[in-house]
């Protein structure tokens, strides 16, 4: 909303300049988005007459004038307007004059004939773009008065952006009734006597919608005058509120509409039929509007009509067959309440809005419509003359909206504040804006007035308080309160360890939607049932994830399609699964996973070492160093995303705690991945563990180191023999690693050679032979007699 500064401060006059009145206004809600002055800089320029106008002896398109400009002698001024003449009065820019763009005036010779000034223009002096002649001033206009105090050219224009519960400062005097409350400044509403009738001219008015409409008022004024001009203040606050003015008539209802809020609409009486009726549309009815467009009314659209067809859409715009033209010379003049959700969207469904809409759909004072009326009267006879018949309302009161009062409590209002405010304070505040204030007990009883549609709930009335107290009084406390510090155990690391451990490894960590195609469900985990979403944010996106490892094969897949082949990407995130019939509590697991992916080669391009396919093995080694110290056994198994001789069952303390393993060649295939990535997927709680530290001491003694070659069937892993090597180890063996397997010549096609590397050390003597003998005799005993094992020989 645009309003000029000059007319507010007719309502309230706070002693503030105009920076700090913007701002002001900001504080208070009301948010001021732009400030403009009225008219450019310009200085020089009088109220002058025209008391000769003569044509140039050397130009024919030229007038030689004698101007007085209050200055005592007559100024001989050039002049090319096409309608410069005699007695008119025109803005006079004297010798020595600064007009906009610093034009500075100085005495000159035009065609041979000195010019001391100029006549100007309104577009000459910033005010409009209309340069067709002189800017003709009203007949009254004082000589020699500065043009720019004349004119109250030194004014600003604010433009505040209002929030749409806030439609009772759609309104010069509901703006001013907020500052004058901000400030404390005395405020001075519109003085609206009634119009006494003259004649006994009535119309009839029938609300047949009386929950849409339930207050309806109107007069006829006879002996109009349509063609009378607006007097000048009248257009130039309308102007500088955004609104053209286009004749007295329809200017006197903007010009209420601005200064009161209330819609208002003129009809041509001698165009009506009957009594007024406000009601919905008839199947097929149609109105044509004053912007000229056909519309046919929805059922939902409420209709101004008479007894023969519809005249307007109501609280929206008027229709073209019952508007007033200048020939208009009598009038019925309408000021109505509409209930805002019978108006709300009605005009941008039909591809336009309008001041009267924008207003209605937002609430108007639901008392206003009478004093509108009177108002919008009485300028009608001052300006256009006349006489006005007597006042006809139709009124529901059971529908007009009413004013429920609001309980506040002043200890929560405190309370959400943050601030100490007492009791009278809180009181004088809320009273300021006019609410009705009663206490009950502890608490305040609140009645918001008629305009007040945004007074609802009690955080409302704190709201009010906020504002009226001021947000700059409002001290910016830090928040304060006491934390316990959480207790940070050894047997557990924090999560972001496993991030950096897996990014230190190559892996760049991704995020992706818990929400993931059903087809992935269905192809990486063999879930025909997915936990579906009710109201997915698209089609492809419609089912809760149940694994990590989709949505990884999904960034690999986008990186082949840019042409990147080495990709090493890992998630920590939370999956979802439905919890077992028999579970105490219904609902579902969410439970976090960490999962890696490894495509391409296992190292980047380098010169020092030969390029070879991630495999396998890389991945399981970066699973082990993810739980380093502690040790991983590995079992085959069978999942649905992966190969079935190349994956894994992850187990820590022969406890399942994920998978690992290549990527299975269906899915390769399908997905278009070119090679097969490998990938894993590990409870996070188990990756977080930590074994809690215990003191070894070291050794200085000297190691030994034996090697053994035992021959096994080809089905026994080699995890299952360390497990049983070590189980009867002796306390001087350190470690058991393998280092070589072999199939081929000497050795049965059903067997395979393992050769590990046993490390036997003590740590306060050097072992002896017989020591060293003597245990791996009790390794060797334990190969053959658990696993069925032989020692490898020098034939084999």
């Amino acid at each position: 909303m645009q309003f000029s500064e000059q007319w507010l401060r007719t309502f309230v006059d706070p002693q503030l300049d105009s920076d700090a009145l913007g701002h002001l206004l900001t504080m208070a809600g009301l948010e001021v988005e732009e400030a403009d002055p009225a008219a450019p800089a310009f200085s020089g320029v009088v109220v002058a007459q025209i008391v000769e106008a003569e044509k140039h002896p050397n130009a024919d398109k030229l007038k030689l004038c004698k101007v007085d400009a209050g200055r005592g002698d007559l100024l001989q001024i050039v002049c090319g307007a096409p309608n410069a003449a005699a007695g008119m009065k025109v803005p006079c820019a004297t010798v020595g004059a600064v007009l906009p763009g610093d034009f500075a005036i100085k005495a000159a010779k035009l065609r041979g004939v000195e010019s001391f000034g100029m006549l100007c223009s309104a577009r000459e002096l910033g005010l409009s773009e209309d340069h067709g002649g002189l800017y003709a001033l009203p007949e009254d206009a004082p000589i020699g008065t500065d043009i720019r105090e004349y004119l109250g050219l030194d004014d600003t224009l604010f433009t505040i952006k209002l929030t749409p519960n806030r439609a009772d400062c759609l309104s010069l005097e509901g703006v001013a009734r907020e500052v004058a409350a901000v400030t404390g400044a005395a405020f001075r509403p519109t003085e609206v006597s009634p119009v006494a009738p003259t004649i006994d001219a009535r119309r009839a008015i029938v609300l047949d919608a009386p929950q849409a409409c339930p207050r309806y008022c109107g007069r006829i004024l006879r002996g109009v005058d349509a063609k009378a001009p607006t007097p000048d203040w009248m257009v130039r606050r309308l102007a500088r509120s955004g609104i053209r003015s286009i004749s007295a008539l329809v200017d006197v209802t903007n010009y209420v509409m601005l200064e009161l809020g209330q819609p208002l609409h003129a009809f041509d009486n001698a165009r009506l039929q009957g009594a007024i009726h406000v009601r919905f549309p008839a199947e097929g009815e149609q109105v044509l509007l004053l912007n000229e467009q056909t519309v046919a009314p929805a059922a939902d659209t409420l209709l101004i009509a008479d007894e023969q067809r519809a005249l307007a859409l109501a609280g929206i715009m008027g229709g073209e067959e019952s508007g007033v033209t200048l020939e208009t010379t009598e009038i019925f003049l309408e000021s109505a309440f509409f209930a805002p959700d019978t108006i709300a969207g009605r005009a941008r469904s039909y591809g336009f809005s309008s001041d009267a809409s924008h207003r209605f759909e937002r609430g108007v004072d639901f008392d206003l419509a009478r004093r509108a009326l009177e108002r919008a009267t009485r300028l009608v006879l001052n300006i256009c003359g006349g006489e006005a018949g007597p006042v006809e309302e139709a009124v529901a009161l059971e529908a007009l909206p009413p004013r429920e009062p609001v309980r506040l409590r002043t200890a929560r209002a405190r309370k959400v504040l943050g601030i100490t405010l007492d009791d009278a304070a809180i009181q004088s505040l809320l009273e300021r804006v006019h609410l009705k204030v009663e206490r009950d007990g502890e608490d305040f009883v609140v009645t918001p007035p008629s305009w007040r549609f945004d007074i609802e709930i009690e955080v409302d009335l704190v709201e009010e308080l906020a504002r009226l107290h001021g947000y700059d009084n409002i001290p910016a406390v830090a928040p304060q309160g006491s934390l316990m510090m959480a207790p940070s155990s050894e047997h557990r690391r924090p999560v972001w360890d496993v991030r950096h451990l897996l990014a230190g490894r190559g892996y760049q960590e991704v995020v992706n939607f818990a929400f993931v195609e059903e087809a992935w469900e269905r192809d990486f985990c063999a879930n025909e049932d997915p936990i579906r979403l009710a109201n997915p944010i698209a089609s492809q996106l419609s089912v809760m994830r149940s694994s990590l490892i989709a949505g990884l094969v999904g960034n690999l897949s986008t990186n082949r399609k840019r042409q990147i082949d080495r990709v090493r990407v890992f998630e920590v995130a939370r999956v979802f699964q439905r919890k077992a019939d028999g579970e105490p509590v219904a609902g579902f697991h969410q439970s976090m996973r960490v999962a890696g992916l490894a495509a391409g080669t296992a190292l980047p391009e380098q010169w020092g070492e030969r390029s070879r396919a991630v495999d396998f093995f890389d991945v399981k080694a970066d699973v082990e160093a993810l739980f380093a110290p502690r040790q991983l056994s590995f079992e085959t198994l069978s999942h649905p995303a992966l190969h079935p001789g190349r994956a894994a069952n992850v187990l820590l303390d022969g406890h399942s705690v994920g998978v690992v393993g290549e990527l299975h060649p269906v899915w390769v295939q399908r997905y278009d991945l070119g090679s097969a990535p490998v990938v894993f997927e590990l409870e996070l709680d188990a990756a977080l563990q930590a074994r809690m530290p215990a003191y070894r001491e070291i050794s200085r003694m000297p190691a030994v180191f034996r090697d053994l070659a035992l021959v096994v069937g080809v089905d026994v892993t080699v995890a299952r023999v360390i497990d049983a090597l070590r189980e009867v180890a002796p306390e001087v063996v350190k470690d058991i690693a393998l280092f070589d397997v072999y199939h081929g010549k000497g050795i049965d096609p059903d067997k395979k050679s393992l050769a590990f590397r046993v490390l036997m050390q003590d740590t306060q003597r050097t072992l002896e032979d017989a020591e060293v003998d003597a245990a791996v005799a009790v390794l060797v005993q334990q190969a053959e007699t658990a696993l069925g094992a032989r020692l490898r020989g020098a034939g084999d």
